[in-house]
């Protein structure tokens, strides 16, 4: 017996009318987006009918991910596009490409989800031009990676279009993906409530205590209160023998849902079976596997007749569980035959995956055959950018291998497309597949490799850097290429684990890299890195300034003509190995802008998923201290978008920068505080010395300069590359304010040793200024002038105005207060218009106490714009189009034109040529008065 049909869904007036509100919402014109969340059959399925029975004018497309579809990349989001695909046509080259691959429908590279996540959305949008559209989405925990990741791409960037997107997700869940949208807690039926459903369905009296029972057991749940009382036999039913069971509610459904299926003829349970074991719901492919079977036609006459499944063009459960209740239920060889019929069923040609797959189900011992077939599978899909699912095609192709040997290659090469996909489970199994052997010399060197990149890339941890390194001392003899990526994972970790490593440190990794296999001629760029690197840790700057500009012109070379597939796999290590901490090592700012500026661009360009927010992070690392704090706040949030959307961990090593320069004390300190916290747990020590350096910028924008010299000492215990010489220079001006004139005299050194090597102007600026903190009044006022002119010849902004008040502050004290006023305005205007306010305070009280009148910086009557409101307006005014704005935004161009509107209406423009004469200033412009008149 069916659920009844969809109605008016009692009890459920909260719900239905938040959907009714979803669909309002898009047939205005406007995107929502909705998250039904609740345990299985508390009715989310009921609600997603509801919704589609109540979405009058739009174009309804509903799709439900599958258990046992969910290694197969992007199975579910072709389901939801294929009606749309005659728009194909219609999208930018780049995004037609990448989502015509995916869906295998032209050959060509993996695909980057970026660009198939912006050509779905492009899709839509073009759809939901014609007629509203709703996207309706069951068993949302069952979507197959890629498609989860596109999916809630596009409903975080879904805004103007006439699309209602709603997804039902299974709880309890683990899902990262969804979290933080709209979100409906569908919680069970009110007692009252589930005694009238429960009455609805009964086809006998029932026994008072079994009514309470059942009532009791569901908790309120739907699908509980209309299946458990079909499990129970009239004498059950009547007498009150039945007892509520240990096991799950969804146990008990589908236990219900299997009894149903039990009382089929028998050929209606080998159709019902061999059904549940094909997962696209194929109605074709389903009866040619039924005539392999002899299942006669007939037979689906009874399953439909209890409303188990619906035969058509395709076939479609009544439930989920009803497809969980069959397949898992059914004895193992039973399922095999399905699978071997489905598998003799599927053209070989047009679908060679899905055949192997089934054959792989079918399978009841080793065959080599058949993982010959999977192991062909895995390289397809991993062409796709399936990898989860190539791992999981070689996982189940080490599985049936017969000979160990071969097992172990398999076994050894699944873990690595695990470890790659984020499969730290799955590729701890096939790690112990491996270890059971035989393992040769080679084979044993990459298991200690993958073990070592196991352990690193579920936890930073201090570990990581001996276990990579051992790894690679077995692997030089074997195989010196490897052994130097091995050895450049190594480096990498020990910058992670800086000074809590419990292992080799840095210079430990590096001497190993002088003493290992030398690089091939001519050098790769993953050797070049290496080189540099240990140069760098062993020689430190001053020596070894010579290798470091050679990395970073090879870099920026590569970054202009874009990297080729053998050097993408480092573009991770060599994002976070060279823009963080070498441009800045070496006082660059030139090449930390053009890097980190290339970075973004190729990370787009490529859609490398992985390292565009890490790349957006260096920018706008960056970008804070060139002074441009709502730019990089922008990128910040755009980083967290992406990370979010894919489910990444967030970058935070900016936010704390961001965090410490604005100066919201309790804010900044509440991220400084909980990142030490956690990161300290697991060893990450470059991110807590991170921290401890934004806290000594932090209070010594405050002047409270004796918490700022204990942080910055704090900081400065360890060399952390690239941000070392900025914890020198909040020590020395701590201690130097603070009354510590010999610690900040030997911070002095250090920081001199380091900025002279460099020779750039923002070196010999951020010195000059440093020096003049300790000289007497006859060098200092020579010093200060010429750290302001040095500075001023380059992009690092806040150094600049922090040179100024320095000066201003040095000026006030000789009591040359008129040269000194010129000096604090400047730094204030400055501070106050990047949003420095720690800074601009101190500057505005040095400015008073000179006797000038100094007006607090307000918004006035000026509406900011929102970081993604300004990013777009800057590119609207620099000329390009809604398509490229979107394109660049990952957004569509029909919100690109939304928030143009806004950013007219708040600019009080009203056309793109007008916009082009406005200035686009995050902040207004502080006032600052002198003997009571503007500035």
């Amino acid at each position: 017996m069916g659920i009844p049909a969809v109605d008016g869904l009692p009890g459920r007036g909260q719900e239905t009318a938040a959907l009714e509100r979803v669909l309002a919402k898009a047939r205005a014109g406007s995107s929502a987006v909705l998250v039904l969340r609740g345990e299985a059959g508390i009715g989310k399925t009921a609600l997603l009918e509801y919704a589609a029975s109540r979405a009058a004018g739009f174009r309804t497309v509903a799709i439900a991910g599958i258990e046992s579809e969910m290694n197969l990349p992007f199975a579910v989001l072709h389901q939801l596009c294929a009606p749309m695909l005659g728009r194909l046509h219609e999208l930018p080259g780049p995004q037609r490409d990448a989502l015509s691959v995916a869906f295998g429908l032209q050959e060509g590279e993996a695909p980057n989800r970026f660009l198939v996540g912006l050509a779905v959305l492009s899709l839509l949008a073009g759809a939901a031009e014609d007629q509203p559209l709703a996207c309706l989405v069951d068993d949302a925990q069952w979507l197959d990676d890629g498609s989860m990741q596109v999916l809630a791409f596009v409903a975080r960037r879904l805004l103007a279009e006439s699309v209602a997107l709603i997804f039902a997700v299974r709880e309890p869940d683990d899902d990262r993906e969804l979290a933080g949208l709209p979100e409906l807690i569908v919680e069970g039926l009110s007692e009252p409530d589930a005694r009238a459903l429960l009455a609805s369905v009964l086809r006998a009296p029932l026994d008072p205590l079994v009514r309470d029972r059942i009532v009791a057991e569901a908790h309120g749940n739907p699908m509980a209160l209309l299946h458990l009382p079909l499990s129970l036999a009239p004498a059950e039913l009547a007498g009150g023998f039945w007892l509520p069971g240990r096991h799950p509610l969804a146990s008990h459904i589908e236990k219900a849902f299997y009894q149903q299926f039990l009382s089929l003829p028998p050929d209606g349970q080998r159709l019902l079976v061999t059904a549940a074991a094909e997962p696209t719901g194929d109605g074709g492919l389903l009866w040619r596997a039924a005539s392999l079977q002899e299942i006669p036609v007939d037979a689906a006459v009874p399953a439909e007749s209890e409303g188990l499944v619906e035969f058509g063009a395709g076939v479609r459960f009544h439930h989920p569980l009803v497809r969980s209740a069959v397949y898992h239920r059914t004895p193992p060889p039973d399922r095999r035959a399905a699978h071997r019929a489905l598998a003799q069923a599927t053209d070989p040609h047009l679908d060679p995956d899905r055949r192997a797959w089934h054959r792989a189900q079918a399978a009841t011992g080793p065959d080599e055959s058949v993982a010959v077939d999977l192991e062909r599978s895995a390289d397809r899909a991993q062409g796709r950018g399936g990898a989860a699912a190539a791992a999981s095609f070689l996982r189940r192709a080490a599985e049936l291998t017969p000979d160990p040997a071969r097992r172990v290659t398999r076994a050894l090469a699944a873990a690595e497309l695990d470890i790659d996909a984020g499969g730290a489970e799955q590729a701890d199994n096939l790690l112990a597949v491996a270890e059971a052997g035989p393992l040769d010399d080679l084979q044993r060197a990459r298991f200690e490799r993958l073990r070592a990149r196991l352990v690193f890339s579920q936890l930073r941890c201090s570990d990581a850097p001996r276990l990579l390194l051992d790894a690679a001392h077995r692997l030089a003899p074997l195989d010196a290429a490897v052994a130097r990526d091995t050895l450049l994972e190594a480096v990498g970790a020990a910058i992670f684990a800086g000074r809590l490593s419990e292992g080799p440190g840095q210079r430990e990794v590096a001497e190993a890299v002088r003493a290992g296999p030398p690089p091939p001629t001519p050098p790769r760029t993953a050797d070049v890195l290496l080189d540099s690197m240990a140069d760098l840790i062993i020689d430190r700057c001053a020596a070894s300034v010579d290798a470091l500009r050679r990395a970073l012109h090879i870099v920026r070379q590569e970054q202009k003509s874009g990297p080729t597939d053998a050097d993408r796999r480092w573009l991770w290590l060599a994002f976070r190995v060279i823009p963080e901490p070498l441009a800045p090592e070496l006082w660059d700012d030139d090449a930390w802008q053009e890097m980190a500026t290339g970075a973004v661009r190729i990370a787009r360009e490529t859609g490398a998923l992985s390292v565009l927010p890490m790349a957006l992070t260096y920018k706008a690392c960056y970008h804070v201290f060139a002074g441009e704090f709502r730019t990089a706040a922008a990128l910040i949030d755009e980083a967290t978008a992406i990370s979010e959307a894919t489910g990444g961990a967030p970058m935070m090593y900016t936010s704390l920068i961001l965090g410490a320069w604005r100066a919201q004390e309790s804010q900044a300190m509440d991220l400084i505080e909980t990142t030490i916290e956690e990161v300290g747990a697991w060893g990450e020590g470059r991110t807590v010395s991170l921290a401890e350096y934004s806290t000594a910028a932090l209070y010594n924008g405050l002047g409270r300069y004796d918490t700022a010299l204990a942080a910055a000492t704090r900081a400065c215990q360890y060399e952390d590359l690239g941000f070392f010489g900025w914890a020198l220079v909040e020590l020395i001006e701590a201690a130097a304010r603070g009354g510590q004139p010999e610690a900040a005299a030997a911070a002095l050194d250090k920081l001199t040793e380091r900025t002279r090597a460099s020779g750039t102007e923002w070196a010999l600026g951020v010195e000059a200024c440093s020096r003049a903190l300790l000289s007497d009044d006859r060098d200092a006022d020579a010093l200060y002038r010429k750290a302001i002119e040095h500075l001023g010849r380059c992009r690092i902004v806040v150094h600049l105005a922090r040179a100024r008040l320095l000066y201003g502050e040095w000026l006030r004290r000789h009591n040359r207060r008129q040269e000194s006023r010129a000096q604090l305005r400047s730094a204030y205007e400055a501070f106050s218009r990047i949003g420095a306010d720690g800074f601009a305070e101190r500057a505005r009280r040095e400015l008073l106490a000179t006797g000038e009148t100094v007006r607090k910086r307000t918004a006035g009557t000026v509406t900011e714009l929102t970081s993604q409101e300004a990013q777009i307006a800057r590119l609207a005014k620099d000329g390009h189009t809604n398509g490229e704005i979107a394109a660049q935004m990952f957004i569509s161009p029909r919100t690109v034109e939304w928030h143009l509107g806004n950013v007219f209406s708040k600019l009080g423009v009203s056309s793109r040529r007008q916009l082009r004469h406005v200035a686009l200033a995050s902040e207004t412009a502080a006032g600052v008065t002198s003997s009571g008149l503007a500035m």
